[in-house]
């Protein structure tokens, strides 16, 4: 939170009247905003009809929950041979389930939505003991600073990796865990040309992510994490080879176990070598989306 520092403020504000400054924060007239956000360069449009009598302001939102950080709802990618979702929902029955949503009473509890809408997570979140694994960065720090690979590329993790980096880091894990991993893709995003973005965007040419194998599996159904995501599109590499199963089959739609893609972990690495532990508590808020497949992730951690 940023409070003012002028002892002036407090007395003006009992008043309403717009006027202080409390560092690099001040209260402004809105014309003067905008005029000085032009002289700065920036491409404002000034869409008021001269009329308006208050500062008061809308916002209307159109977004893709699988354009950003976000949480694979178990409605999103169900298991391919078997043909269905969690639980062994079909995509009939939970097109279906929404036809029938209208006639339905209100539940502010999320229980009368369709099956497996992101609604039900809005209900108590998803929180608890978090541990990151900086993946990226061990490798870098073992490999003379130099990228072992590209992230903007197909590349396997492989579980060996994983273990090393838990070991360097001196990691328990407990029942429960929410695991996260970073990759070095959001990082390597940030530092990308709007070329580049455009071509990563395609996902042609694959991106990094967690290997896909049996052992991987069993390691992880072995921690019990309650919940697992990475700062990578997919959390698993992309694409999966030829005749191997994703890794999204078993944990959204065997287990029952969120998958997060598209983390920021930038920060929360920063904070973790500055505490120097790799522990926190998680906490993160889906949108409330009556039958939603995903949801931003809405996240944080607390040290």
């Amino acid at each position: 939170m940023h409070l003012p520092i002028d002892p002036a403020f407090g007395r003006k504000a009992a008043t309403h009247t717009p006027w202080g400054k409390g560092g690099d924060f001040y209260t402004s007239h809105r014309r003067a905003v905008l005029h000085e956000r032009r002289v700065a360069g920036e491409a404002v449009e000034d869409r008021s009809d001269g009329d308006e009598k208050a500062a008061v302001s809308d916002d209307e939102i159109h977004i893709n929950t699988q354009s950003g950080s976000q949480w694979d709802g178990f409605s999103h990618f169900g298991h391919l041979s078997l043909d269905c979702f969690y639980q062994g929902h079909t995509r009939k029955a939970i097109h279906q389930s929404f036809e029938r949503g209208l006639d339905r009473p209100i539940d502010p509890r999320g229980e009368a939505g369709p099956p497996l809408g992101i609604q039900a997570w809005a209900q108590k979140g998803i929180c608890g003991r978090g541990v990151l694994l900086d993946v990226w960065g061990w490798l870098l720090r073992n490999n003379d600073g130099n990228a072992p690979y590209d992230p903007a590329r197909s590349h396997a993790i492989s579980l060996a990796d994983v273990q090393a980096c838990a070991r360097a880091q001196g990691v328990h894990f407990r029942k429960g865990d929410i695991l996260l991993i970073r990759t070095g893709w959001t990082l390597r995003y940030y530092h990308s040309t709007p070329e580049e973005r455009r071509e990563n965007s395609t996902g042609k040419k694959g991106f990094v992510g967690l290997e896909q194998g049996e052992d991987v599996l069993e390691w992880l159904w072995d921690h019990h994490f309650a919940a697992v995501a990475s700062d990578c599109p997919a959390f698993e590499r992309w694409p999966a080879p030829m005749g191997t199963p994703h890794l999204h089959e078993t944990l959204l739609a065997m287990w029952g176990c969120p998958i997060g893609e598209m983390f920021d972990l930038e920060k929360l690495t920063e904070q973790c070598q500055t505490h120097r532990r790799w522990t926190f508590y998680f906490s993160s808020w889906p949108l409330n989306v009556f039958g939603g497949v995903a949801s931003t992730a809405n996240a944080g951690a607390t040290f």
